[in-house]
């Protein structure tokens, strides 16, 4: 999907079904689509649920909105969240939403926002129900959010204690490479036939482009890939080569035609 680095975004978090944990790369997913100037959580601050978000809310400058659970077993947060977006989609100042959710509730919501032609990514767990996946132009894992906040503190400079209690670059676990199942395979073929040429070579970005389309979680880093050209050559569907024109370029073809794809 390309990205509007220029995008004015808002950021709501659903703060009962999110961690503190993933603030640091949550901050730094969202620096890459563009800049929210709305930051705000919701949940009960008179409860001890929120206890770890407050440590770290005037750091990222994130605003609490306070909301009280009015009855048992019913989560007042979701709708406060969405009367909020309504509310700010309607002053036309945003290109993009950030809610942070795992909940389904918030799907409907999505494709409103959608329908008014502004994008929406979606952050929540693994768990997170496919209507509110689908319903998002992006999605990303809370888990892949974690891990681009263990890569941000490796890249710190770091203290001399640090250095004597840290292991040795040797030492550290590689990241877990996912093989694809047969339906992201059958995904980057589309993908890559949709998008190709009269020669069969197709433009990676436009691929990518089409693979969000399809679905908005399909990323490399939840197959253990930091880009998807690395994705893309360990799946051993394609040739990678690089535009004569313009070596930043990336091309690819399907090694063989696949049977039974349209």
């Amino acid at each position: 999907m390309a990205i509007d680095n220029s995008g004015t975004l808002a950021l709501l978090i659903d703060g009962d079904n999110a961690s503190p944990k993933i603030v640091i790369g949550l901050m730094a997913e969202i620096a890459n689509y563009g800049t929210a100037s709305v930051k705000r959580i919701y949940g009960d601050w008179t409860g001890p649920n929120l206890k770890g978000w407050k440590e770290c809310l005037l750091e990222h400058s994130i605003q609490p909105i306070q909301q009280f659970a009015y009855t048992t077993g019913k989560n007042a947060t979701d709708g406060a969240m969405i009367i909020d977006a309504m509310d700010l989609l309607y002053t036309g100042r945003f290109s993009g939403f950030c809610i942070v959710s795992s909940d389904s509730d918030f799907a409907r919501l999505a494709a409103r926002i959608r329908e008014q032609a502004v994008t929406v990514y979606g952050f929540g767990e693994r768990k997170t129900p496919r209507p509110f996946i689908t319903a998002c132009d992006k999605f990303v894992y809370f888990d892949v959010l974690n891990a681009q906040a263990e890569e941000i503190d490796e890249a710190v400079a770091p203290t001399p204690q640090k250095l004597a209690e840290s292991k040795p670059p040797a030492a550290k676990a590689a990241p877990k490479k996912v093989g694809l199942n047969k339906a992201a395979r059958d995904m980057l073929i589309k993908a890559v036939m949709a998008t190709a040429d009269e020669d069969g070579r197709a433009n990676l970005a436009q691929v990518g482009g089409h693979l969000a389309k399809q679905a908005p979680d399909f990323d490399a880093r939840n197959y253990g890939f930091a880009r998807l050209s690395d994705l893309v050559k360990a799946s051993g569907l394609v040739t990678i080569e690089r535009a004569a024109d313009n070596q930043k370029i990336i091309l690819v073809r399907l090694k063989e035609a696949p049977r039974g794809s349209s």
